[in-house]
């Protein structure tokens, strides 16, 4: 009989206790890990998590085996770690758990943004990790969910297909096998590449936010943040933005999906252009904007995905002008160095490759030359 996969969740926010929850409920043996140990005083007199879903999805109350503060018992016994926690902490939470890793072990970025598994490599190599793990990201996350209380949380939908790639990408195929049976919604992302620059989040979260800022600050985020945020005009900065993704994505040998590709693809809509597909998404209505611009729209998707896309851009000789006065006005708004705390290059470990040495890098796992 196959021994059966154990999981560690960390991070006990909207995404993780969705994902644990979820995987206790089908049965796994799961450990939950929050660094704040007061997040976790009521799951753990509990012993484990209650479950809500739209109709016909998951629900129930999920026993786990464990909730902790402790980075050591959490990853102990663990086969596949499953981070769910802002892509400006993957970092962090990667040097609190270098020194526990073993080898087998498969670590899942959810998702990675542009360049997690990326960083999360360069973390371990720098900290001496000796362990043979295997680093993972997911595209976007899977669940639409929220925590609806101390011990509780609803999933209103659960993506169909969602890509998923390992650095290297000859070990994607070992890690959508070890997931397919709680998750067989994950599909190979060919590699991190692919993965990190279709992340529309860049394109559409920090530009949408800075360009509704001041109505976003008078109002508190009282609107509908795409039906009413998205103008004509807002949209044509959209359409720029989208442009430099997808260009640099082609110089570094990746054929990204246009913004009306993935709303296609995604939700079935079209238009003649960005807005009308925008405005078209019958999905979009009724969600407000964010209540201000201390946000991760802006604190984490302009330096975890628009910084490394716009660097990556300047070190193959992509024109992203666009990006740049985004970051820029960021930077400005929030009175933080979003170039200088973001995911530059040399954090990902891939500051000075070649197109092809950064191919084989992400593919094949190839060493770059010294």
């Amino acid at each position: 009989m196959p021994k059966q996969t154990k999981y560690t969740v960390i991070g006990a926010g909207n995404g993780g206790k969705a994902m644990a929850a979820h995987l206790a409920l089908m049965g796994f043996h799961v450990t939950l890990f929050n660094r704040t140990p007061s997040r976790l005083d009521a799951i753990r007199e509990l012993g484990g998590l209650q479950l809500e879903s739209f109709e016909g999805g998951p629900h129930g109350f999920g026993k786990l085996k464990k909730a902790t503060s402790d980075i050591q018992e959490s990853v102990a016994e663990a086969d596949v770690i499953m981070v769910v926690i802002p892509s400006s902490a993957h970092s962090d939470i990667g040097r609190q758990f270098a020194g526990h890793l073993r080898d087998g072990q498969m670590i899942v970025l959810h998702p990675g943004r542009t360049g997690g598994a990326l960083e999360m490599r360069k973390v371990l190599n720098d900290l001496g990790c000796s362990a043979k793990v295997t680093i993972a990201e997911a595209e976007t996350f899977i669940y639409a969910s929220r925590a609806e209380g101390p011990a509780s949380a609803r999933i209103f939908r659960i993506k169909q297909a969602v890509p998923l790639s390992a650095l290297p990408a000859t070990e994607t195929g070992n890690v959508l096998n070890v997931l397919r049976k709680p998750f067989p919604e994950f599909i190979d992302g060919h590699n991190v590449l692919h993965t990190g620059l279709n992340n529309m989040g860049a394109i559409f979260h920090p530009a949408l936010t800075l360009l509704n800022a001041g109505r976003i600050e008078s109002t508190a985020g009282d609107f509908q943040f795409y039906i009413d945020g998205v103008t004509p005009s807002v949209a044509r900065v959209l359409e720029v933005l989208d442009r430099e993704r997808v260009t640099v994505a082609a110089a570094v040998g990746v054929r990204a999906r246009t913004a009306m590709e993935w709303l296609r693809l995604a939700y079935n809509v079209t238009g003649e252009n960005l807005y009308e597909a925008i405005q078209n998404q019958t999905g979009y209505y009724g969600i407000k904007a964010p209540g201000t611009l201390r946000h991760r729209y802006i604190f984490e998707d302009v330096p975890m995905s628009l910084v490394p896309i716009a660097m990556l851009g300047t070190r193959y000789g992509v024109s992203v002008n666009g990006m740049e006065s985004i970051i820029r006005l960021a930077c400005f708004v929030n009175r933080t160095d979003y170039w200088r705390r973001g995911r530059t290059l040399d954090r990902m470990g891939v500051g000075n490759l070649s197109v092809s040495e950064l191919t084989n890098f992400v593919m094949k796992g190839v060493a770059p030359r010294a």
